[in-house]
């Protein structure tokens, strides 16, 4: 599955830019430490836009070719910002065939965004999941941190609107 880019134009502090070059100080001497900067980073921003990006490979003296590939490669990173209420749907086998894809397509539709991504307003962002170990509760989705589950697509609008 191929990670999208962020269409949401980047905003970082200058706050955070000074605690991500006290990262690469720390450790641009040692290119092993690529992977741990890049966590760091991503929990300075909430995520790994391409500018932050280019500034780890500047820092650490690696090719943002080498930067952009751990970054696409590992789930744990992530190129576009969360919302403030992150939804994720399960697409695990029990959960889809018991319609969490459709459950999916009407959060796209209702967010007007497509998979990770995040609407303008940085409300909500949307991302799909393998399993979450609910199978029981088929189909779910988590909002944040709270579970959701025997939803149907007629759900959808309410647990929106819980958070709005």
């Amino acid at each position: 599955m191929l990670k999208k880019l962020s269409s949401i134009p980047f905003s970082g502090t200058a706050e955070q830019a000074e605690k991500l070059d006290a990262v690469i100080a720390r450790c641009k001497n040692d290119k092993s430490m690529l992977m741990a900067v890049m966590q760091e980073a991503q929990e300075i921003y909430g995520y790994l836009p391409i500018e932050v990006q280019k500034v780890i490979a500047d820092g650490m003296d690696v090719p943002l070719e080498k930067v952009y590939g751990v970054a696409t490669f590992y789930a744990q990173f992530s190129l576009t910002p969360k919302g403030e209420n992150h939804i994720s749907v399960c697409l695990g086998t029990a959960c889809y065939v018991k319609g969490s894809g459709d459950i999916y397509n009407k959060l796209m539709e209702l967010l007007g965004i497509g998979g990770d991504e995040c609407t303008p307003d940085r409300k909500f962002s949307l991302t799909a999941c393998r399993c979450i170990g609910a199978c029981g509760l088929a189909p779910v989705l988590t909002v944040n941190e709270e579970v959701y589950g025997r939803l149907g697509v007629e759900d959808v609008e309410g647990i929106l609107e819980k958070y709005r």
